[in-house]
């Protein structure tokens, strides 16, 4: 993997001499531009992939503002099959790859605090600030624009930039038109296909009220699912635990448990847009547009623990990675001094050497099937105008949307009754995992029940919002003046119950039930590192949504019928309101031949006021009579007001024959997500000795972030669409939110609790050097070649933290190193695209599990938890695509994802302590598109 890597960067640098990646830019004012350009002529601006790359880079030339675009090759024909799929090749943006193996959560220069806009209207996913990106297939999409510089006309939210999506309008088309597209996807991971289809009508007419436009679009989509995921629980040492052994234990370190889970099973995605717009002369338009989203999945995770501290060690291989840790009584980690500062005469330093591999005796384990019932219904109505008048012109807006999700989670567990297994393990470092050498989790003997838990999720988001923009252009090196105002009133509401209990159940024999079916439990899918990928024995999914069967399992372990209510601890309602204006002028300045300067000097200021309401558990004062008191559920308010005041400051030089540099300054800010602010708790209640319960809360006390941004960028625009750009940026952001797990106590149980929390001050700096190039000087059909590439240096740091251990600490999510290389072809009616993109390490959690952790220095010293990161594995995945132009309007086009098979892979803080394996899936599909 590292001698690869050092190739392909070493190849990426060379390409950059001559190309770069498909970055395109558009700012506010350019993209109005372009689109009334396009409604003025009545045609489409691009068709086929060169073209829209080459549109792209002129976009990216004539902006004023930073940003890099995508633009689709037709109607239907995005670069990717998914907008977050697509965004990866922009240089300076990261993805992971989500739950359901779908490209999701695209950030920018290493930070997801962005703003999304539809068409320059703030949109979000439920009760989040966010939007999943997933919900809009990429086949409505004309378009996608990441801004990283901001201007005062741009909606603020978003601390490294924004991103909007733009959908196609009647008036980008020259008249009648009707595109469609459908798709075969070919999963390796299900061995299934799946379908993709979308059908786009459009029109637009002289009548004598003026021009009218209308357009509908719909899309459909139905995939089938399966995400295998190997892991280690926490690392402790041999010498220690519930069954203490022998034969080869002592000295070792090794994982308490390890376990695995398939995410399986299918989901839905309806869209359907539509624009109506009206022209009735040439100083007024009316746009009225509407758009749903639908998202429904019935999937679940099945999981799978094996309790290898359960039973003894044999046929014991140590590596050669040996480390002192501090361990307490139960052979995990422990400080080894009290808060007041004495020793602790429980803990005891011992040195340990990780396993290689193991036999583990006669022990127990469990298996788990979390059957989930999700739908998310996206429902967004807009009205626009645009009146010119003069040197005048005029844009209002206004628009309502609703988000809302309901999530159903149906869990029950199931225990391998008397033990009995034998397994064997070798290290996921070696690509090595479980093999069961006697009845084990694969064999459908001897499971009995185990916890029934429940959890049920509703939220809704709604937004209003009204705008209006004005240019009043000048005419002189004082171009125009631009000023505008918006109000928007925001609301969320999340209502949750988690119940969960063992009743008098537990350890009754699943055939002893009567009401279950005798093929109540079945095979999960498998996990290649797990008993050679034979699926471990779990309940069927199927069966625990079926409310006849939920209802009868809840009586037997003495809950109600239905789902429960929701529970006020668990909920939070809140409504925040803005208001925001601002004004900017636009300069244009000759200095005497092609030389010239131009840019944007503006402010926006912003009034925020937010009511949030919720509960949260407080444990009162103990007292003689009580000295473990339950928390409390205790109703919790807040009201905050905030001012913001955001300058902004750009430069372009044009130094004529395609050279230009820009330079620019902003501020800017992000609003934690209200779920964030949330003082409740959110955890499945522990009933299950064999591992750490998880959990989350909210933070009330957070603050808004705010950063200050600095840019500069020279570019180089030659040939016929073919550019190379270099841009190094900084910024510097105060109150930057991260979350961090910890230990907590409740009723008795441990959970590791997951809160976010404000850090004092962090930076983040770096390099983009990104282009295109086509080779039009090469002969015949090599004419039609073209390479590009991108890559991003990003170096981030904590500078304050109020956790000492942080501090120097890199961001989290954040690679040092991003780049994308590929190959382009267009010509005699083929079209082709080979593009591979690379992420280097990086860490996705702050870890306060139990893991054992190397000690740092002496025994002596007082010393905090030592930090422990979950660090995530480089990693890469090539794409390709072929089309061909079978007949006029008509293509074939074939695809593939993840040709290399990328995995994600992470540990625990050191790389002999391996924790998780993600099975990533590899898709190829076939298709076919008509334009007429």
């Amino acid at each position: 993997m590292k001698s690869r890597s050092i190739a392909l960067k070493s190849a990426t640098a060379i390409a950059l001499v001559l190309c770069a990646a498909p970055a395109f830019a558009q700012d506010a004012s350019s993209q109005s531009a372009l689109q009334a350009e396009s409604q003025d002529e009545g045609e489409i601006i691009v068709t086929g992939q060169r073209a829209s790359l080459g549109a792209a880079a002129k976009i990216k030339q004539d902006s004023a503002n930073v940003v890099d675009s995508i633009v689709a090759d037709d109607i239907g024909k995005f670069p990717d099959r998914t907008v977050a799929g697509a965004l990866q090749r922009v240089p300076g943006v990261q993805v992971t790859v989500g739950g359901n193996n779908e490209i999701v959560a695209p950030i920018i220069r290493g930070l997801g605090d962005i703003l999304t806009t539809l068409d320059g209207r703030e949109i979000f996913t439920g009760v989040g600030r966010g939007f999943a990106y997933q919900d809009l297939p990429a086949e409505a999409l004309a378009g996608a624009d990441v801004y990283k510089t901001s201007s005062a006309n741009l909606i603020e939210g978003g601390v490294v930039g924004a991103i909007d999506l733009r959908l196609h309008k009647p008036f980008d088309f020259n008249g009648f038109t009707i595109a469609a597209n459908a798709r075969g996807i070919y999963s390796k991971n299900t061995n299934e296909v799946t379908p993709i289809a979308g059908l786009l009508v459009s029109d637009r007419w002289n009548t004598g009220i003026g021009e009218i436009g209308a357009l509908l679009d719909v899309s459909y989509a139905s995939t089938d699912f399966n995400r295998p995921i190997a892991f280690n629980c926490d690392y402790r040492s041999g010498n220690h635990g519930p069954n203490p052994v022998a034969g080869g234990s002592a000295g070792l370190a090794a994982p308490t448990c390890v376990g695995g889970l398939n995410n399986e099973g299918n989901y839905r995605r309806i869209q359907t847009n539509g624009a109506i717009q009206w022209k009735p002369s040439d100083n007024f338009q009316l746009d009225l547009t509407g758009l749903y989203t639908s998202y429904v999945s019935k999937w679940a995770s099945i999981f799978l623990i094996d309790d290898l501290f359960g039973g003894p060690f044999s046929n014991v291989q140590a590596t050669s990675d040996c480390n002192a840790y501090d361990v307490g009584a139960d052979g995990f980690y422990a400080n080894p001094y009290k808060a007041d500062g004495t020793p602790n005469p429980a803990v005891h330093r011992e040195n340990l050497c990780t396993v290689k591999s193991m036999t583990v005796g006669s022990h127990g384990g469990f298996t788990s099937t979390q059957a989930h019932n999700d739908r998310t219904d996206l429902y967004l109505l807009a009205l626009g105008t645009k009146y010119t008048v003069g040197a005048l012109e005029l844009k209002g807006d206004i628009s309502y949307q609703s988000s809302n999700i309901r999530n159903q989670n149906f869990i029950l567990d199931t225990l391998k009754v008397g033990g009995g297994m034998v397994s064997t393990i070798t290290n996921l470092n070696d690509n090595g995992g479980t093999v069961y050498s006697s009845p084990g989790l694969s064999n459908p003997v001897g499971f009995g029940l185990s916890p029934l838990n429940q959890d049920s999720i509703r939220d809704k988001g709604s937004a209003f919002a009204a705008k209006f923009d004005g240019t009043w252009k000048i005419g002189s090196f004082l171009k125009e003046i631009q000023f505008g105002a918006r109000y928007a009133d925001h609301k969320a509401d999340h209502q949750q119950a988690v119940i969960g209990t063992c009743g008098t159940v537990c350890g009754t024999l699943i055939t002893a039930v009567p009401f279950l079916p005798a093929d109540f439990m079945i095979h999960s899918s498998g996990i290649p590192s797990v008993n050679n990928g034979l699926g471990v024995v779990a309940p069927d999914q199927d069966m625990l949504r079926d409310p006849n069967i939920q209802n009868q399992l809840r009586k037997l372990y003495g809950l109600a019928e239905g789902w429960p209510a929701f529970q006020p601890e668990r909920a939070f309602s809140a409504q925040e309101k803005t208001l925001s204006g601002y004004v900017q002028l636009a300069y244009d300045i000759p200095l005497g031949g092609a030389l010239s300067i131009d840019g944007l000097v503006g402010a926006r200021y912003t009034h925020t006021s937010r009511d949030i309401n919720g509960a949260a558990l407080v444990t009162p004062a103990a007292t003689p009579a009580n000295p473990t008191p339950a928390p409390v559920v205790t109703p919790y308010s807040a009201s905050t007001d905030d001012n913001d005041f955001m300058p902004n400051a750009s430069a372009r030089i044009r130094f004529g024959g395609g050279l230009q540099a820009r330079l620019s300054y902003a501020k800017a800010i992000a609003r934690p997500s209200f779920g964030s602010l949330n003082p409740g708790l959110s955890y499945l209640i522990s009933t299950n000795i064999l591992i750490l319960p998880a959990g989350s809360g909210g933070n009330p006390d957070l603050k808004p972030q705010k950063s200050d941004s600095f840019d500069a960028t020279l570019e180089y625009y030659f040939g016929r669409d073919s550019y190379i750009s270099v841009a190094g940026y900084a910024k510097d952001i105060t109150n930057r939110v991260i979350s961090q797990s910890q230990v907590e106590t409740i009723n008795g149980f441990d959970y590791n609790i997951t809160r976010p929390r404000n850090v004092g001050k962090v930076t983040l700096k770096g390099i983009e050097v990104a282009g295109q190039a086509f080779l039009d000087f090469l002969p015949g059909p090599l004419g039609g070649l073209g390479i590009m590439a991108n890559f991003t240096l990003a170096d981030s740091e904590i500078k304050k933290d109020v956790d000492a251990r942080m501090i120097g600490q890199a961001i989290g999510g954040v690679s040092k190193y991003n780049y994308t290389v590929g190959a382009l072809y267009e010509k005699y009616g083929v079209t082709g695209r080979v593009v591979y993109t690379h992420r280097s390490s990086y860490y996705d959690e702050i870890y306060g599990g139990t893991t054992i952790r190397p000690a740092t220095g002496p025994i002596t010293s007082l010393q905090p938890n030592p930090l422990v990161l979950n660090m995530v594995r480089p990693g890469g995945r090539l794409d390709a695509s072929l089309g061909f132009d079978v007949a006029k309007g008509i293509t074939l086009s074939v695809d593939a994802t993840n040709i290399t098979k990328n995995n994600y892979r992470s540990y625990y803080g050191r790389p002999e302590f391996p924790r998780d394996r993600r099975y990533d899936d590899t898709t190829y599909s076939v298709g076919v598109s008509a334009k007429f």
